[in-house]
């Protein structure tokens, strides 16, 4: 070995070593820039249809068709009442028995303020404002955060409070 370093010269072993150096570090720099870029590009889409499926949600409310707003939550879903957290079924309830007149919305929802935060692959927190407003009723509003996770058929609310 000694032989060979001193045939290639101690000065070009120090060159071929910082040229793979080099090397080596701009190939990892890529590959991260590669990993936050996928990232953000993920957070993006997330964000996205979890103000998609909200706005598809509000469409469904206003139209009075309270079965394809209830599709927004899961068979797990709970909602934190001045009692503590109930299920879907008390849920659903709720929405009939205080929200809705028969068929139809008393009043119409609006969402504002979205934020998304995901809190990893399959959850986010989305937090917003909802107006309830129309038919010569008084507007009113308030303050919402969800819990979401992805399901195999899309992002959907595991926990909500709205007060």
């Amino acid at each position: 070995m000694l032989g060979f370093i001193s045939e290639i010269g101690l000065t070009n072993l120090k060159s071929i070593n910082m040229k793979l150096t080099q090397k080596f570090i701009l190939s990892l720099l890529c590959f991260l820039s590669l990993s936050v870029l996928t990232t953000h590009v993920n957070a993006q889409d997330a964000q996205s249809k979890i103000i998609t499926a909200m706005k598809n949600s509000e469409n469904d409310w206003n139209k009075g068709d309270l079965d394809s707003f209830m599709k927004m939550y899961t068979n797990e879903s709970t909602m934190m009442m001045p009692t503590g957290p109930t299920g879907i079924s008390t849920i659903r309830e709720l929405y009939e028995k205080k929200y809705f007149n028969g068929k139809m919305p008393k009043q119409n929802l609006h969402y504002d303020d979205l934020k998304v935060t995901l809190l990893g692959k399959k959850y986010a927190l989305l937090t917003g404002k909802f107006t309830l407003s129309g038919n010569n009723l008084p507007e009113r509003s308030g303050r919402y955060s969800l819990v979401m996770v992805l399901t195999k058929d899309g992002w959907k609310i595991l926990h909500d409070h709205s007060s």
